[in-house]
């Protein structure tokens, strides 16, 4: 077998994972719902969070689900078409998600994605990520917060879980995570984040 043909299917994942993963819904939502462009709201940020800012709880409802899906589709897919390179599809659907070509490299923060990443590679570790990325939610009421520890959460799941195959991807993805809230986290260091409800950002 040629090299050629040895990296067709890799490459191909890639490339369907970040084409998959850029697709930035939040703004098209919002754009198709008559909300206006999601970049110019609030913080900005093209995921669910600012999305709620519109007051449309439903379209916030569904970006969540469609940026947690194209990252669980980009897996699913490319495990289906060429085999053992969900990974890789999955490295990508988050990649392109925090850096779309269409949006000129600015994206979202890549929680819901990750999400749905996680769900897809190993579901436990995806109910691990939804339980802690919810609850902080509902009872911290900071967007950031909720989502950082959320991420963080996936790789240290898939060690207790002995997934360790998985653990590289995940630090990985969390660490993506972690750099784009670096914002959020000065704001954090210096009392100034908001809740869910409250100030602009996220």
């Amino acid at each position: 077998m040629t090299t050629e043909i040895l990296w067709l299917a890799p490459a191909s994942a890639l490339l369907l994972g970040y084409l998959l993963g850029s697709i930035p819904f939040g703004v098209l939502l919002t754009r198709i719902g008559g909300a206006g462009d999601l970049r110019q709201i609030g913080s900005g940020n093209i995921g669910a969070t600012n999305v709620l800012r519109t007051g449309r709880k439903g379209l916030a409802a569904a970006t969540l689900l469609l940026d947690g899906g194209k990252g669980a589709a980009a897996v699913l897919i490319a495990e289906a078409l060429w085999p053992g390179t969900g990974p890789l599809a999955a490295a990508a659907a988050f990649f392109g998600h925090l850096y779309p070509v269409w949006l000129r490299f600015r994206g979202g923060k890549g929680v819901a994605t990750l999400m749905g990443i996680a769900l897809v590679l190993h579901w436990p570790c995806g109910l691990v990520f939804a339980a802690v990325w919810l609850g902080l939610l509902a009872t911290l009421r900071i967007s950031s917060v909720a989502g950082m520890t959320a991420a963080v959460s996936a790789p240290v799941s898939a060690a207790l879980f002995d997934r360790f195959e998985i653990v590289p991807l995940f630090i990985a993805l969390a660490l993506l995570v972690l750099w784009k809230h670096r914002e959020n986290i000065d704001r954090l260091l210096s009392g100034t984040e908001p809740r869910i409800g409250g100030a602009r950002r996220a």
